[in-house]
């Protein structure tokens, strides 16, 4: 027993903030807003923890990627972040106000199992783009303590063991318990900002001052280069790789709900931190990657050169003094360092949205510190898998954030398709077919991030599907209602005796035969005052849902009528509702399904809702009242 105690303890300690359901009549919760809401301008700073920290890497990265055609590429970039990620991300702040971003636009406009499939699929490269951020975030933190001055030179090699040492950290202040500070988030998105524009500004001064590096520069790519034509065709070439730069327009719409107003206002707002965010980082994005690549000699990009994954941590520590530069680095640690905890917390946030909607995630998934503990080993492997280094990460990166963008543009396509919006249809298929060559360009180059995606979806199918069979037999509805002439049916009902009935013609004939049925398999007589119940299955791949009952009077008998996701679990729910509601134990009658193979039925049950019946019902009132006196009766004739 003594030891014991401590498991119980580690248990409830694990599982603290676990939610459990309240009930059949509690309602599904609404999209409500958060308590604390704040200005658009401080919204923007949460994202741009994540947006605005890759300039921590982003230069090196497009430095190793297109050499000296690397401002020609950021150009591009550039053009693509205002003309294609930020117009497809404005729709999508206008659609989904509540914050669920593109995953939910998907999810509307492909009902029944295709969206869900679709979403879980995503849900892969969600994944990959988030875990990867805290990874690569991580080790460029890393490469920036190791890379100043006053570190010790033995610490050189450690940098797997530190970006370790980081994540677990990491990892320990979501176990401690994280509490979402806006607060920290301006503070730490001014500081860099403001040292970024000194050391940004410092370093295009120095290029003013040294029109000979220029010219250099000019020169080398005019002979690399036969034409400007050439110049934009390998540009467009090699900006899949620059894809990272594109990161955080995900994150602005997840965080809309934390946005002052109303939900015109909170849209409004949402616009306008994402316009603002892209405009700062195309500004800086541009004017690093010149000064970078003129003033920086291009063997200290590549691996084991002072300049690999912190450029503008090298200029600052160049030109303004290493007292400065560690300054700099501290405040690019700290915003890295934040930027791996906004992945962490919106997987946190995701998982939960999506995965127990479906049905398709284990209880303890609830609760966040087993899934902090899961993001923060997977976070582990990837790191040791890529040795921690910051531009073997890109791939992967790339891929997640690609997919993203990809899907918002494929969503916001069929959504003004569906509007009838040829125009914007057309600007968006434009688009969409843009961020699909990037997508498969960034792939074929680099299938790491993509195996690594699939990886990830083939753990998030695997575990969802044998979720939604181990919690197939929940009860599974939300709240249930009954209108004024159900009500009155059960009223005037001495005893509940519940006929069920697969609706076809619902003509006269049907419930003639149905009610001789019931007499010559139960001995039930009409004067009894059966009730007839019919379930119809609109919508199988949802896994729950609010139960409304209707009472309608056809060819002389009553009948309650409901939809559900699922028949067998929607009866029993109703069933224990009656008997709580009128303290009489509820009958239901059936009779056997049709002979056929066992497993069919089961299968039939998990995708459309249907299945073998009556035994499916029994059981689920057995797991939901243990008690054998008080649970309603099943009958099979």
């Amino acid at each position: 027993m003594a030891d014991a105690l401590p498991e119980r303890r580690m248990r409830r300690w694990l599982l603290k903030g676990l939610k459990r359901p309240e009930g059949l009549t509690s309602a599904p919760p609404e999209e409500e807003a958060p308590e604390h809401q704040h200005s658009w301008w401080q919204v923007m700073c949460l994202t741009g923890v994540d947006y605005f920290s890759t300039l921590g890497y982003q230069p090196g990265i497009a430095a190793l990627a297109a050499g000296a055609l690397s401002p020609i590429a950021t150009l591009v970039l550039v053009a693509l972040t205002l003309f294609g990620a930020l117009p497809t991300y404005r729709a999508v702040a206008g659609q989904s106000p509540h914050g669920l971003g593109s995953l939910s636009m998907l999810e509307r406009l492909l009902p029944g199992w295709r969206g869900k499939l679709l979403v879980l699929f995503l849900l892969g490269f969600v994944a990959t783009a988030f875990i990867v951020t805290i990874t690569l975030s991580a080790a460029d933190a890393s490469a920036h303590i190791l890379h100043n001055p006053f570190v010790p030179h033995f610490l050189a090699g450690w940098q797997v063991p530190i970006t370790l040492v980081l994540i677990a950290a990491l990892g320990g202040v979501f176990l401690a318990g994280f509490s979402e500070a806006i607060s920290v988030a301006v503070v730490l998105v001014a500081v860099y900002l403001l040292f970024n524009l000194i050391v940004v500004g410092t370093a295009v001064a120095h290029v003013l001052a040294a029109p000979e590096r220029v010219a250099g520069w000019q020169n080398t790519l005019s002979t690399d280069y036969t034409s400007p034509i050439a110049m934009v065709a390998v540009a467009l070439y090699v900006m899949p790789k620059l894809a990272l730069g594109l990161s955080g327009f995900e994150t602005g719409v997840a965080v809309m709900p934390l946005v002052k107003g109303d939900l015109t206002e909170r849209v409004k707002g949402a616009r306008k931190l994402l316009t603002t965010a892209a405009l700062i980082m195309s500004v800086f994005l541009i004017t690093s990657s010149l000064a970078t690549t003129v003033l920086i000699p291009p063997a200290e990009f590549a691996e084991g050169g002072s300049a690999n994954g912190r450029a503008l941590a090298y200029l600052a520590h160049l030109y303004l003094g290493d007292w400065f530069g560690t300054a700099y680095d501290l405040s690019t640690i700290a915003i890295l360092w934040f930027a791996g905890a906004s992945a962490l917390a919106g997987l946190l946030n995701i998982v939960p949205r999506y995965l127990p909607r479906y049905g398709m995630a284990p209880d303890w998934t609830r609760a966040s510190r087993p899934m902090v503990l899961v993001f923060t080993a997977i976070a582990f492997g990837i790191t040791v898998f890529f040795g921690a280094e910051v531009e073997t990460q890109g791939g992967a990166y790339a891929t997640g954030v690609l997919a993203l963008i990809l899907s918002a543009a494929v969503a916001v396509t069929l959504s003004a398709l569906v509007r009838r919006r040829t125009r914007a249809a057309v600007l968006f298929g434009l688009i969409t077919l843009v961020f699909a060559y990037a997508a498969v360009a960034n792939i074929i180059e680099r299938p790491d991030g993509l195996v690594i995606a699939l990886l990830f979806v083939l753990a998030i199918v695997a575990v969802s599907l044998i979720s939604r069979a181990t919690r197939s037999t929940e009860l599974r509805v939300t709240r249930i209602s009954l209108d004024d002439a159900a009500r009155r049916f059960i009223n005037e009902s001495a005893e509940i005796y519940l006929i069920a009935n697969e609706p076809h013609g619902r003509d006269a004939k049907e419930y003639i035969d149905k009610a001789r049925e019931a007499w010559e398999l139960h001995r039930l007589r009409t004067a009894e005052g059966l009730l007839f119940l019919e379930v119809t299955v609109p919508d199988a791949s949802e896994f729950a849902g609010e139960l409304r009952v209707t009472g309608e009077e056809r060819h002389g008998f009553r009948i309650l009528r409901m939809h559900s996701t699922t028949v067998a679990n929607s009866i029993a729910a109703l069933l224990l509702h009656l008997r709580d509601l009128t303290g009489k134990t509820p009958h239901v009658y059936f009779h056997w399904a049709a002979e056929g193979n066992p497993i069919g039925s089961l299968l039939r049950y998990l995708v459309f809702g249907g299945g073998d019946i009556p035994p499916l019902t029994r059981e689920v009132l057995r797991q939901a009242e243990p008690d054998a006196t008080c649970r309603p009766i099943v009958h099979v004739g």
